[in-house]
């Protein structure tokens, strides 16, 4: 008996089983110890190796989710085969009698974690033991990596999501400014609410899907027309101007407006949870000019700079959040 294989064994074990659960079922948990490590290093390290190219940094989510995978079958994998070593006459070889070797090990628990086995090795001495272990070793095989390719197929699914709602606001604008401007009828924003209303519903989606899936912030997407994170940060700069630059008699529904920056708020606070940091800086204001130019009515500039400090600490989360994805503020001039 080889007590410290046993207890590598299960160690690795459980270090897996833990991590997989704690990423895929507990929703407000964030990302495993182990894959919660392993998406920060992989993500900061290709920031670093290619100077924040969108190019490449749009491979870290598909890089990401396909090393978290591996990891967890490589930690089951040879979790049991440590346990298999263990005990040295553990498994047999059917076709020359002989017991197992490492490599031998490997190998039955690679079929027997994805398949039925195929006989060429079978448990051995004390063979209810390990006839019981080959049992759990196919379910944990079956129902984990069932668990983590389920976990992929939902990660893409919000990947969609949330691509989608960025592709909505950019349309509108590329920048605050625009976004406004694009609703604007001659008279007011009526024709405006219902997509913000949609907006609303979208973000609120978007956000219980960062909390469920905290990988979704590392697909970085090549165009900034498709970055979220560039599209809260237009829209909650809208909505800013909605709130605090245009008069009420002018602006949309302020009940949707509000609804709207609770849900804007909501993201924010999900990813600074996990992922980042107010910046010190604050990002460059709104232009009411570029209003006026459409005979959009404001207020005053000090009445909105006044309103504009009071967001100071809400405004420094949104550019951290933008530059987080590697973006900068705003990143269309329009």
């Amino acid at each position: 008996m080889q007590p410290l294989y046993l207890v590598v064994g299960i160690g690795l074990l459980l270090a897996a089983f833990v991590d997989i659960l704690w990423t895929t079922l507990w929703v407000d948990g964030g990302s495993g110890p182990l894959s919660g490590r392993l998406t920060t290093g992989v993500w900061y390290g290709l920031r670093t190796l290619t100077g924040d190219r969108n190019k490449a940094l749009s491979l870290a989510g598909p890089l990401i989710l396909t090393l978290t995978l591996a990891m967890w079958i490589g930690l089951i994998w040879i979790g049991w085969t440590f346990v298999f070593a263990s005990y040295p006459l553990a498994l047999v070889n059917t076709r020359t009698g002989g017991t197992a070797d490492w490599a031998g090990r490997f190998y039955y628990v690679a079929y027997t974690m994805f398949t039925d086995g195929n006989g060429d090795y079978s448990p051995t001495y004390g063979g209810d033991i390990w006839e019981i272990a080959s049992s759990f070793t196919t379910a944990s095989g079956m129902a984990f990596v069932t668990l983590g390719v389920s976990y992929i197929l939902s990660v893409l699914g919000a990947v969609s999501d949330k691509r989608s709602f960025a592709s909505t606001v950019s349309g509108l604008g590329g920048r605050s400014e625009a976004f406004v401007r694009a609703g604007w009828n001659g008279e007011n924003f009526d024709g405006l609410e219902l997509t913000l209303e949609s907006l609303s519903d979208d973000l609120s989606t978007l956000a219980e899907q960062h909390k469920s899936y905290p990988i979704l912030h590392y697909y970085h997407s090549e165009q900034s027309e498709q970055a979220s994170a560039v599209a809260v940060s237009v829209l909650d700069e809208s909505l800013t101007l909605f709130r605090y630059a245009i008069p009420d008699e002018h602006s949309p529904d302020p009940a949707i407006v509000e609804s709207t920056r609770s849900s804007a708020r909501s993201y924010i606070d999900t990813l600074d949870e996990s992922f980042i940091e107010p910046k010190p800086a604050v990002p460059r204001s709104p232009d009411l000019d570029r209003l006026r130019e459409d005979d959009i009515p404001t207020g005053s500039d000090q009445e909105f700079a006044e309103a504009l400090a009071e967001l100071t600490d809400r405004r420094r989360h949104l550019l951290g959040v933008v530059e987080a994805d590697a973006w900068e503020w705003p990143p269309v001039e329009e």
